[in-house]
């Protein structure tokens, strides 16, 4: 936050396209600093992760999720593969934060996730069976599982947050109706990513660094650790707030449209910086941070 551009630096601008990007001309932000809410910092608790699924992109989740978790966490890993405890032995995978736990089951057995106690776990991923099985019966099978697992949090009252891996995007539209937090479409994102690349090579350096653990990553933290709820704000309060921290804010989600996929999932990038919005408890601030 300190440092002061030099000539020949470049900015790194998220828009909708690099002709979008223009100056407002501001000189009065309006930021609200009454609203604003300083000096909360949540501690790093332990977290309990299920993967249910498994394929060759298993092994380096397991590795990555090892730099984020707090000490004392643990993952349980359900699957059909009898192997995966020797693949990752095989591949050197050495966990220092977190307990594994194996399991081998069939992800579409009721009883089985029954006797998971899913809502003890604090993420849910879905891994698609990709190395044994055709794209279509593998998806099949993972919103199989996303349907118990929609059915278990109705029944519980609970919401899990579950990120499912899907094969064919034209199966993502199926799986919305499990309500699952969001869909990974591995082909198209590695496309969406690729013709980014392609058209600016620099941006291989910013994608490298955001997915690395270390340094800033992209978090959606409670907006109440910002500013205050039910206060109407502009986006430019909540961007100082964010800076106040050694954070940057480039977005906001709306817990009333998480689950309308017409609107993004609540999502909203790169805001109106001048509007003003009233923001409730549940709602989150994306920012890009250390931690």
């Amino acid at each position: 936050m300190t440092y002061q551009l030099q000539k020949g630096d470049r900015i790194v601008a998220v828009a909708e396209d690099d002709d979008q990007i223009s100056l407002s001309g501001r000189n009065d932000y309006q930021i609200d600093i009454a609203s604003m809410v300083k000096g909360i910092a949540r501690p790093n608790t332990p977290e309990r992760t299920l993967i249910l699924g498994w394929n060759q992109r298993g092994t380096m989740i397991v590795s990555e999720l090892d730099h984020y978790v707090a000490p004392g966490s643990e993952t349980v890993i359900v699957s059909e593969i009898a192997e995966v405890a020797a693949v990752l032995e095989e591949a050197g995978v050495s966990t220092q934060n977190q307990k594994l736990t194996i399991q081998q089951g069939v992800i579409t057995n009721r009883r089985l996730l029954d006797s998971l106690n899913i809502h003890t776990f604090d993420h849910i991923i879905t891994l698609s069976y990709m190395d044994t099985l055709e794209a279509q019966d593998a998806d099949a099978r993972t919103l199989i599982a996303l349907l118990h697992l929609r059915d278990i949090a109705d029944k519980q009252g609970r919401r899990f947050s579950i990120v499912s891996e899907m094969l064919d995007v034209r199966n993502r539209e199926l799986a919305e109706v499990t309500r699952a937090d969001d869909f990974i479409v591995s082909d198209k994102l590695i496309s969406l990513m690729l013709s980014q690349i392609s058209e600016n090579p620099d941006l291989m350096a910013v994608l490298t660094d955001l997915f690395d653990p270390e340094g800033a990553e992209l978090y959606l933290k409670p907006i109440s650790d910002y500013i205050q709820p039910g206060k109407p704000v502009n986006f430019y309060t909540v961007v100082e707030a964010a800076r106040q921290r050694g954070e940057i804010a480039i977005g906001y989600r709306l817990s009333a449209e998480a689950n309308d996929v017409n609107k993004a999932y609540g999502v909203h990038i790169n805001p109106s910086k001048a509007q003003t919005f009233t923001f409730s408890d549940g709602d989150r601030v994306v920012v890009l941070a250390e931690s």
